[in-house]
């Protein structure tokens, strides 16, 4: 198992990275307040490692109006940040993985051609819809129904792989259920293990 880098300073600007030794790179671009360290992403990344690829995570700290912005504002912003990161893998960025508002990145996703797997993506936005459904990479999308960010028949619509967990909330979970919310997780999880595995190796 790849040794992690040490802690580093907690703000959230510094991004973290697990070498697997491989040329290949998966950026995992996290939720507003959902970081890499949240229970998703952190099982995310190493189902990622297991499958040789090395990982940056993002870590952001997003301006306070973000959530007061227009949507095309938003997107401008995180797709500014994931293509920031990308570009600094020269070409060796080979997969997106993204939570929530890492989502608005699937326009850029679809533009460079890159395989994504997004967890909880903003459905409900209509240039989040549109850029699912001209991307051509392949693609996972996983949402609960609880969510009012997830649109089941508009993941469906787009063609690529979906798994919809049944009343789970924007972060995948039962509220006040931590044995069904754990179970969740392992579903999640062996899903995006079976994903990552119908991918290219090279």
């Amino acid at each position: 198992m790849p040794t992690p880098p040490p802690l580093s300073h907690p703000a959230l600007s510094h991004p973290t990275r697990y070498d697997a030794g491989r040329g290949r790179v998966a950026l995992v671009v996290p939720g507003v307040g959902y970081s890499p360290a949240r229970p998703l992403l952190h099982f995310a990344r190493e189902v990622l490692l297991r499958h040789g690829w090395t990982v940056q995570e993002l870590w952001w700290q997003p301006p306070g109006d973000l959530g007061g912005l227009p949507t095309d504002d938003r997107i401008a912003w995180v797709e500014n940040e994931v293509a920031r990161a990308v570009d600094a893998e020269d070409g060796a960025c080979g997969l997106l993985l993204g939570k929530s508002l890492g989502s608005l990145a699937t326009g850029l996703a679809a533009e460079r051609d890159l395989p994504a797997a997004w967890l909880t993506p903003l459905l409900i936005a209509e240039r989040v819809a549109a850029s699912l459904h001209a991307a051509k990479a392949p693609t996972l999308l996983i949402g609960g129904t609880a969510d009012h960010w997830w649109n089941g028949p508009t993941a469906t619509a787009t063609g690529h792989q979906v798994l919809e967990i049944p009343s789970a909330d924007h972060s995948l979970e039962l509220p006040g259920d931590s044995l069904a919310s754990i179970d969740i997780l392992h579903t999640v999880t062996t899903c995006l293990d079976t994903f990552l595995g119908t991918l290219p190796t090279d």
